[in-house]
């Protein structure tokens, strides 16, 4: 059961209906988190185009943005947002096996620079809220910000960050919600990842 009721079509505010409309439009539905989201007018109005921008074309590679995203997901174990991110990334061309090889952590078939993003999500997806400043101040081991720093670009970089950042947001965010699932089920070995992905550590060497 979800946390809070969903707002319904009619009640959305006049601020944040235009979007709503719109956002239908595209999917065909209405998804659930913009309904939960409409409690608070305004808020849906300034979220869809700050979300539009961060997972939109931009200088760092789609495939790093859309695998990065589906991976956040798998690591808060949110059934949600894994259906949200696999639907997107289906959606733009990732396929389905690169989908099962995030579940299983079989990701030698993936480049240089996809598994250094995949291992720098890791650790600012579960190392960083472990790490104090005293052992960190970044929360980030520093061998693996220099292979950042060699890898990509800074505009790379504060894509690659802030999408990471968003989809941590919102997966804790759907997860504890408990929303059902609007836009379908995730690939079955996706799917069933959702419950424990800790076996990741080991084939990316952490």
């Amino acid at each position: 059961m979800a946390l809070v009721p969903l707002v319904s079509k009619e009640d959305v505010d006049a601020t944040d209906r235009p979007l709503l409309e719109a956002g239908e439009e595209t999917f065909g539905t209405l998804l659930n988190t913009w309904l939960a989201i409409a409690h608070c007018p305004g808020m849906f109005s300034t979220y869809l185009p700050f979300i539009r921008s961060v997972t939109g074309p931009g200088e760092l590679d789609t495939r790093i943005k859309e695998l990065t995203a589906v991976h956040v997901s798998l690591l808060n174990h949110c059934r949600y947002s894994v259906s949200h991110r696999c639907y997107s990334a289906l959606n733009k061309g990732i396929s389905e096996a690169d989908l099962e090889r995030l579940a299983t952590g079989d990701f030698a078939a993936f480049t240089d620079r996809e598994r250094l993003a995949l291992r720098f999500t890791r650790a600012l997806t579960l190392d960083l809220p472990e790490t104090t400043r005293g052992q960190s101040v970044t929360g980030v081991d520093g061998e693996l910000l220099a292979e950042v720093r060699d890898a990509f670009t800074p505009r790379e970089l504060v894509e690659l960050v802030m999408s990471v950042g968003l989809w941590n947001a919102l997966s804790r965010f759907h997860r504890v919600m408990d929303f059902d699932l609007d836009l379908g089920e995730p690939p079955a070995a996706v799917d069933a990842a959702v419950t424990g992905v800790s076996h990741t550590r080991d084939v990316l060497g952490h």
